[in-house]
């Protein structure tokens, strides 16, 4: 009798636990995940930090484009571990995530040494106690070691032990001011563009993703995104996006030959569209599936488009004088030919068309683009007020706000800027903004907060001449051409082409050897 009650509260007590895990019952992650669930908060928030292990730790490490990584040494059996994760975490929801307030800075990761998988990895750090942290930038982790007794480029984090104490260190390692009150930038903010380059590197990585998933690839477009590559490699405000499009640009030829479709050789160009996705035009990692200076309140608003426009912009400011028109032209043929958004496209090719006379200056097509940009959110508040499909948090609006620029507005303005046409503006004034906006301001990014310090203890300053010159480790670039290529005041278009001959001819000559 008695054995059969208590086979009877065993198979309740099963039940109830599979409703609630798909973990079996005396499994150790089923404990685990039941002592998260209690110890760390109830499980109302996700972990910001990213749990590694042996398989991907190297990869994950590897691929990181943060400039540093912390790593937490921990045993999940250990009270302190469990007490301490509630801390970690803190930390790791400013720097780790969609919702970071400073994504892109700091990995925030931990590994589990309780676990068998893990006991190689914990002994190549010399993990002597729970927790332990370890920081470093992430290229010295992968396949790296810790020895407290050797430099290297890895140390242990001595005094981390609440939150507080871990974040003020981070602040003095990086010489920052990163505080818990810090918010993920918002629409609102006047000095949120220092966060777009995030932006414009997560844009152009996926505009080319959709070009590859399209097959927009074909003999009418070819030469508009050869000629838009062109531009990205002379004018792209990220470093890692002009390298990655020199890459591309160099290896064109060899993707998709000028003959491929006279010949209608099918194969080739289905290989090339392959290769095509081989290559990183913004680096390893990008796309990565989150904005910051775009981001919506909502997941279908803003993002993609947002961040596409903020790269025309800053393209826009950054041409010479000598090279506003082939800009203009080359802008509009790749929107033309890859902006999958049908409606879209052909607005904004009604915008071109309505061009009749070149531009001669940087400011005639800064402002035009600018004008454009106003003529869409025009329409799209309309649209979207009888629709309601804009962003609630992020309306539409006539850019840019009195607040934001007073002087772009003359004395005269109307009370109501729902209509860029009803504003009297002072286009001066507005180049100029739009110049330090999306130039200066936006170049502010590429000055990370977090560098390297040097043997004295010194801040290493990023320098800038580094984001103008053009290079890639794939592909050595001649100095020389690679200078030519980013000096702005030279036509990109003739001396990218001349660049790229002079790279087909090196490779040619390697090959050789």
């Amino acid at each position: 009798m008695y054995l059969v009650i208590v086979i009877l509260l065993l198979c309740r007590v099963s039940s109830l636990t599979s409703e609630s895990s798909p973990l079996p019952i005396g499994s150790r992650l089923l404990l685990r995940a039941m002592t998260e669930k209690t110890s760390f908060g109830g499980g109302s928030l996700a972990d910001a930090a990213v749990d590694l292990n042996t398989t991907d730790f190297d990869a994950v490490l590897k691929d990181s484009l943060a400039s540093f990584a912390i790593v937490e040494f921990f045993a999940h059996w250990c009270p302190a571990c469990r007490n301490y994760k509630h801390h970690y975490e803190k930390v790791a929801r400013l720097f780790n995530g969609p919702e970071a307030a400073h994504p892109g800075i700091i990995l925030m990761a931990r590994v589990d040494c309780a676990l068998k998988i893990n006991t190689k990895l914990c002994d190549r750090f010399s993990v002597s106690h729970f927790p332990m942290l370890l920081w470093g930038p992430p290229s010295k982790f992968t396949s790296g070691s810790f020895d407290p007794r050797k430099d290297t480029g890895i140390k242990k984090i001595d005094d981390g032990r609440t939150a507080e104490l871990l974040l003020a260190w981070i602040n003095k390692q990086t010489s920052s001011s990163f505080s818990f009150t810090d918010k993920k930038y918002e629409h609102s903010d006047p000095g949120q563009i220092e966060r777009a380059v995030h932006d414009v590197e997560e844009a152009t990585a996926t505009a080319f993703q959709i070009i590859l998933q399209l097959k927009m690839i074909n003999v009418g477009t070819r030469g508009s995104l050869l000629r838009f590559l062109q531009l990205l490699v002379a004018h792209h405000p990220s470093r890692s996006c002009r390298d990655g499009s020199a890459e591309i640009l160099v290896n064109f030829d060899d993707l998709f030959p000028s003959d491929m479709w006279i010949d209608k050789k099918e194969k080739t160009f289905a290989n090339g569209m392959s290769a095509l996705g081989s290559f990183h035009i913004c680096g390893k990692g990008v796309p990565r599936s989150y904005w910051v200076f775009c981001r919506g309140s909502m997941k279908e608003t803003r993002g993609f488009s947002c961040g596409l426009w903020v790269l025309l912009h800053a393209l826009s400011v950054r041409i010479d004088d000598g090279e506003s028109h082939m800009a203009f032209t080359t802008i509009c043929d790749f929107i033309h030919n890859f902006f999958a958004c049908e409606e879209c496209r052909k607005h904004f090719s009604e915008m071109c068309s309505s061009i009749s006379t070149p531009f001669n200056k940087t400011q005639d097509l800064a402002v035009w683009l600018w004008t454009c940009h106003n003529k869409v959110n025009e329409r799209l508040m309309k649209e979207e007020a009888s629709l309601g499909t804009g962003d609630p948090k992020y309306p539409k609006i006539i850019w840019p706000p009195n607040r934001l620029c007073p002087s772009c507005y003359l004395p005269l303005v109307q009370k109501n800027n729902e209509s860029s046409s009803q504003v009297d503006w002072n286009f001066d004034e507005v180049f100029k903004f739009l110049a330090d906006y999306y130039g200066k301001k936006l170049q502010v990014s590429l000055l990370h907060k977090g560098l390297p310090k040097d043997d004295g203890g010194v801040q290493l300053q990023h320098d800038l001449s580094e984001e103008v010159v053009v290079t890639t480790n794939v592909v050595v670039v001649p100095l020389g051409a690679a200078l030519a290529i980013a000096v702005a005041s030279c036509a990109f278009g003739a001396l990218a082409c001349f660049w790229r001959s002079r790279q087909k001819s090196r490779k040619t000559m390697r090959s050789l050897n």
